[in-house]
């Protein structure tokens, strides 16, 4: 007995590590296709990855279970509603398909999992969520809106210059508590949305670019503390800019560069309240629509004309005056389906200061010591009505420093205007629809500018950093980091060969091989999935 008693404490003592280790495993990084917690997902079986966390090695998955809900009360029940995968044997912990219930347009979902390792089992991972998009055309309502025109000011030639057209409607919720509100959006070329003053997002030039005959990318936004409930009144506004959509070339080589319409407009708003009740805010021409608005021209190689003598006031807010705007048109439909956007935005990743600030007269010459792609935002203290700030980018200057050396734009003018109010106290000013490749910029227009009024926002797909490089050889250090800023800078949506002449195009000899060391870099798998599906739509029969 004696002896027994040993080796039962033997076994013990040898099992012992196993399970505090086990408490040392954790599942983190929840993703649905590759993405954290999106939004619009269009597809009848996401697809759910995850990774293991240890400070132990030799930890390895051999069992998941996924519990899947429709509400997060459920899921911190432990009830999967949704589905129950139940313990699967099996060491798999990315693309894991969803295999429960049947999903429908516009649901919220949240999930879980807990694997079982060789390690013992971890404690359920933290949960995470997705929601649906409209399951096709079926499901959304209302139309498309815009003007099929272009107006009396605009230009229509190679250097095109259109303005922005705004868009804007308001609605009274219901005497509910309001449970969610999802709203999802395709804006043609681009868009910037409001509800209430508020901007909607932290992306910039979305959507992302696509074949628009035949695909068309929408966003979607939970945008439940944003909307007012209670009987209370509501607004909505959206800007829409060019983009490609309405090409920046226009009547320029048709046979190469083809133009797809005038930006146009198609939304739908699902407010669920509490009792189960709906109530949907769907774009038609009950909407009111002027271009008489600041942007008075975006394209995206000449670059961007705000005159703030015409700035609208508060027309993204309940109450706004809109009677002299025109009525929104039904547009004529852009030929490509509405897809759910699953590739990354672009969004503002960096900024930079002045490296280098000198002024030559009334020119004041910025040298921000890195190239890149993006804009300069601009701090304006004071100024005259009427005044021009005008904004010129370049990647490199002529010898002497002194001027800005543009040969390589080619056609592209690479150059934003802002036009003074008078009324200017610190205000602070992007371009909205247009980007620059750039290291150098020159102002002019301006009266008293210091560097500090000036920051450089670099633009970029939303990607992760995968990896770093460092040795003890700077040269190669500094082509490392040559390469990263000269990558990223051409991840637009689509990635491009270079950002700043009049080009821009998403050649497929440079990436098809710059992939393979990119995606050391960058986590870009969701941004090549997506050019793949760009390749494969614009291919001839």
């Amino acid at each position: 007995m004696h002896i027994m008693k040993k080796q039962v404490l033997l076994i013990i003592l040898l099992a012992l590590p196993l399970w505090l280790k086990a408490a040392d495993v954790s599942v983190t990084g929840l993703r649905t296709e590759q993405m954290v917690d999106p939004m619009g997902l269009d597809t009848a079986a996401p697809r759910m990855s995850w990774r293991l966390e240890s400070s132990q090695r030799n930890v390895m998955q051999t069992a998941y279970r996924i519990l899947v809900a429709s509400s997060p009360e459920l899921l911190a029940q432990d009830k999967g509603d949704l589905w129950d995968s139940g313990k699967v044997e099996s060491d798999a912990s990315v693309w894991i398909p969803y295999q429960g219930k049947r999903l429908k347009s516009n649901q919220r979902v949240y999930w879980k999992v807990r694997s079982y390792t060789n390690r013992g089992e971890t404690e359920w991972s933290e949960p995470a969520r997705w929601g649906m998009g409209p399951l096709g055309e079926i499901h959304w309502k209302g139309r498309w809106i815009g003007w099929d025109a272009a107006f009396a000011w605009d230009r229509e030639d190679s250097h095109s210059r259109l303005s922005s057209r705004y868009l804007r409607t308001e609605f009274k919720t219901q005497a509910k508590e309001i449970k969610y509100a999802t709203l999802h959006l395709c804006g043609l070329g681009m868009y910037e949305l409001f509800i209430n003053g508020q901007r909607i997002g932290d992306q910039v030039l979305a959507p992302a670019p696509s074949d628009y005959r035949r695909t068309v990318l929408y966003n979607s936004f939970d945008v439940t503390k944003q909307v007012a409930g209670g009987n209370a009144d509501n607004a909505i506004g959206v800007t829409l800019g060019n983009g490609r959509f309405y090409t920046m070339r226009q009547n320029y080589k048709p046979y190469k560069i083809p133009t797809f319409g005038y930006p146009k407009l198609r939304l739908n708003l699902i407010i669920e309240y509490t009792d189960g009740s709906i109530q949907r805010i769907n774009s038609d021409e009950k909407w009111r629509l002027t271009a008489q608005g600041p942007i008075r021209s975006n394209n995206e190689y000449d670059g961007e004309i705000y005159d703030a003598r015409m700035e609208l006031g508060n027309w993204t807010q309940p109450g706004y005056d809109d009677s002299k705007w025109l009525k929104a048109q039904r547009a004529s439909l852009p030929y490509g389906t509405l897809r759910g956007n699953t590739a990354p935005n672009m969004k503002v990743m960096k900024t930079l200061k002045p490296a280098v600030f000198k002024q030559y007269g009334d020119r004041y010459m910025i040298d921000f010591g890195q190239n890149m792609a993006g804009w300069v935002r601009i701090n304006i203290a004071k100024a005259a009505a009427g005044d021009t700030i005008c904004i010129r980018y370049a990647e490199r200057v002529k010898n002497d420093g002194t001027e800005l050396d543009v040969e390589n734009l080619r056609h592209s003018q690479s150059t934003d205007y802002y036009i003074c109010n008078g009324k200017e106290n610190n205000t602070s000013w992007s371009s909205r629809f247009s980007y620059h490749g750039f290291q150098y910029v020159e102002v002019t227009g301006y009266k008293n500018l210091k560097a500090e009024d000036l920051v450089a926002e670099v633009v970029y797909d939303d990607l992760e950093d995968n990896g770093t490089f460092e040795c003890s050889n700077d040269i190669m250090n500094r082509v490392y980091r040559n390469a990263w800023w000269g990558i990223s800078s051409n991840y637009k949506g689509v990635p491009l060969d270079c950002p700043q002449r009049d080009e821009r195009q998403p050649w497929l000899g440079d990436h098809a091989m710059g992939t393979w060391g990119e995606s050391f870099m960058f986590n870009n798998g969701n941004t090549y999935a997506k050019w793949a599906d760009d390749i494969r739509e614009a291919q001839r029969e």
